[in-house]
């Protein structure tokens, strides 16, 4: 499909990435259990809604011809995002709401740089100004919070794991996730049975919670399939900068809803990666703008060629 910045595709991305900006809300509706338990529910509910879905489009028996390298990969891939969502609940309900913005808005920082390590990429200069204000920031950061912003890091290198893996795997979206759930469920139904057996669940407690802990599986596929229709519709620069709807919010959030504190030097921190952010757009766009101009200008050559 032809990729442009069309206006329903734009919409799709726009909500994919304002649903994932107000997680911080619904997953704060979820404090009464624990974060183990919420990952565990949510895989589950997760995966009946997406198995769910591939029924219904006839494409269930697909499942089947997924090979042993593609289940190994989905099994790392659902490692990563497990460990990603367990992090972002725990730190959501122990009121660091922004330390969990942090995470996302420098994990494309993150992202480059597991490029230069794991595939040894050359970057430009204004790449490698962007890592470095980067890790300055964090340095400021670090000094501000009194340790290592933890929770942002984790959650910054476990999504940029999740996301290599998903790089080279090969399936769809719905299959992914279906995979990657398979994989998962019986740890988590074996963490369940054990805390139903030791009296300590809060699944059916009551039913405000039983239908929270249900809401988990499509809150996590709805803005995920969103995602999938917008990449295929909208370039990849455009995404690029959609992307930080979803921190920006969860900032404004942690902000003006949670009341967590924001002294000088926690907003220099972050001025400090958005300035980095700023700089590797910027070099992203006009990659992108460069990239096109040489594709326009070399399809003429290319068709007399041919002739």
């Amino acid at each position: 499909m032809q990729r442009s910045s069309s206006p329903p595709g734009v919409a799709f991305g726009t909500g994919a990435y304002l649903i994932w900006g107000m997680f911080p809300a619904f997953f704060g509706l979820l404090a009464f259990a624990s974060a183990a338990e919420v990952v565990a529910q949510r895989i589950i509910w997760t995966l009946v809604v997406v198995l769910i879905v591939l029924a219904l489009a006839g494409r269930l028996r697909a499942m089947r011809s997924i090979d042993a390298r593609t289940w190994r990969l989905a099994a790392a891939a659902s490692a990563a995002i497990a460990i990603n969502w367990g992090t972002y609940v725990y730190g959501v309900n122990s009121g660091s709401v922004v330390e969990c913005a942090l995470g996302y808005f420098i994990n494309p920082l993150v992202t480059v740089a597991f490029g230069v390590v794991l595939f040894r990429e050359r970057l430009s200069r204004a790449q490698w100004l962007a890592l470095g204000l980067g890790a300055l920031a964090v340095v400021v950061l670090t000094v501000d919070y009194g340790r290592p912003p933890v929770i942002a890091l984790v959650l910054a290198c476990s999504f940029a794991t999740y996301g290599l893996v998903k790089k080279v795997i090969r399936l769809d979206a719905l299959r992914g996730i279906a995979a990657e759930g398979i994989v998962a469920v019986p740890l988590a139904l074996a963490f369940l049975i054990v805390l139903v057996a030791t009296d300590r669940t809060e699944f059916t407690s009551t039913p405000a919670h039983f239908g929270l802990m249900l809401a988990t599986g499509p809150v996590t596929l709805i803005p995920l399939l969103l995602f999938a229709v917008a990449a295929q519709r909208v370039p990849l620069s455009t995404m690029g900068i959609l992307q930080y709807l979803t921190p920006a919010l969860q900032m404004a959030w942690g902000v003006a809803v949670m009341h967590e504190p924001m002294p000088p030097s926690r907003w220099a921190g972050f001025a400090l990666i958005w300035a980095a952010l700023a700089v590797f757009t910027t070099d992203a766009l006009r990659r992108a703008r460069r990239a096109r101009r040489d594709s326009s200008t070399a399809e003429p050559a290319g068709e007399v060629a041919t002739r």
